[in-house]
């Protein structure tokens, strides 16, 4: 049953990939980068990477596809008068029809994989203290790699700061334009 999940999930993250780059909109770029993200998180967790899946939630999920909210919602990417209103119509016939064609292969090949698989021996190879462990992975990261670690937040602060500055003059300029 992992071994189907496992494939389900890795085919999940795949297309999720493919509409990242080839949505037109950038609200269903975000969308879709999203469920990747909650895909791999599945599969981090299959693998018995329990550390690694929450923070794949909690990270990349949760903080990075937040910032890439602010940063659409500042720079007007999303608006409606930027583009052909067909364009940003998600849930059209076709897609809809795509989408339930895709979903019944998925099912198809899962119901395919668990008849011919059967029941699976359940068999304990993880370590007692699992595979990820939490204290020396922390010290390591506020230990030894503090100063890298506090760079990158300094970093990502300062690009918010500077989409924010960029945000503020191009209305600015638009403004003085309209006027």
């Amino acid at each position: 049953m992992a071994d189907a999940l496992f494939y389900v999930m890795a085919v999940a993250a795949v297309l999720a990939a493919l509409g990242v780059v080839l949505a037109k909109n950038p609200m269903q770029c975000v969308l879709s980068l999203l469920v990747s993200f909650f895909a791999l998180a599945v599969i981090y967790l299959l693998a018995g990477f329990q550390f690694l899946a929450a923070a794949q939630i909690l990270v990349y999920a949760g903080a990075i596809m937040v910032l890439f909210l602010f940063v659409i919602m500042l720079l007007n990417l999303g608006s409606p008068g930027t583009e052909d209103p067909t364009d940003v119509r998600m849930f059209s016939r076709a897609n809809a029809t795509l989408m339930v064609v895709v979903a019944a292969a998925i099912l198809f090949v899962l119901a395919l994989a668990i008849r011919r698989a059967g029941p699976m021996p359940v068999e304990n190879s993880l370590p007692e203290g699992g595979l990820d462990p939490i204290p020396g992975l922390a010290g390591e990261m506020f230990g030894r790699y503090l100063l890298p670690f506090e760079a990158i937040s300094v970093l990502l602060l300062a690009t918010a700061v500077a989409v924010v500055v960029l945000a503020k003059r191009d209305r600015r300029a638009n403004e003085e334009s309209k006027a």
